[in-house]
């Protein structure tokens, strides 16, 4: 028998493991799932992630549709384009899968996230980081004397963008829901 001829940087554990040698770019993409809202639903889709070795950045589920028992799981995934088109082809295929959108390349979409942060601090720093929240437009929905918890609602990169300005000021804490998202328009 020959032995199996890999390609350096390949791994002889899986497939999945195989380096990338397309040169096809990593991309971002937004994914709205519309499914049965019944026990397993969401493990199944899930599954097929992590028994593919597919990543998830970002994951919501909600039920949408409380007569016709459906949910809407959100999921932003990363992927070179011909892995996307693969996800997006495994996930229809799948029995309690009604619809499957690609936000990103749909056309215009909207996206936020919700995110609490704990901050702790006194004296200049505390008011640094009420500064800095009023130019988000954060709303303090707690406060100690030596703490707050801002609420921020936006786009993936404004929440980071905060995270980066607070952790100087003494950010404690991050709470995110990931990224809910919806089509522009009809």
């Amino acid at each position: 028998m020959n032995a199996v001829k890999l390609k350096k940087g390949a791994s002889r554990k899986s497939a999945y493991d195989l380096k990338n040698f397309s040169g096809d770019t990593i991309e971002t993409h937004t994914l709205a799932v519309l499914v049965d809202n019944e026990a397993g639903v969401l493990a199944r889709v899930i599954g097929l992630f992590s028994g593919r070795g597919y990543n998830i950045e970002s994951l919501t589920v909600a039920e949408v549709d409380h007569e016709g028992s459906r949910s809407r799981i959100t999921v932003v995934t990363t992927g070179t384009p011909s892995v996307i088109e693969q996800i997006k082809a495994q996930l229809d295929r799948m029995v309690p899968v009604y619809e499957v959108h690609d936000l990103t390349v749909e056309g215009p979409s909207v996206e936020r996230e919700l995110a609490l942060f704990k901050v702790v601090g006194k004296g200049d720093k505390r008011l640094e980081a009420i500064r800095t929240a009023d130019i988000f437009r954060a709303n303090v929905v707690d406060t100690t004397l030596e703490s707050f918890v801002f609420e921020l609602t936006g786009t993936p990169e404004k929440i980071d963008a905060f995270a980066d300005l607070m952790r100087p000021l003494g950010l404690d804490e991050v709470a995110r829901t990931g990224v809910a998202a919806i089509a522009r328009g009809l």
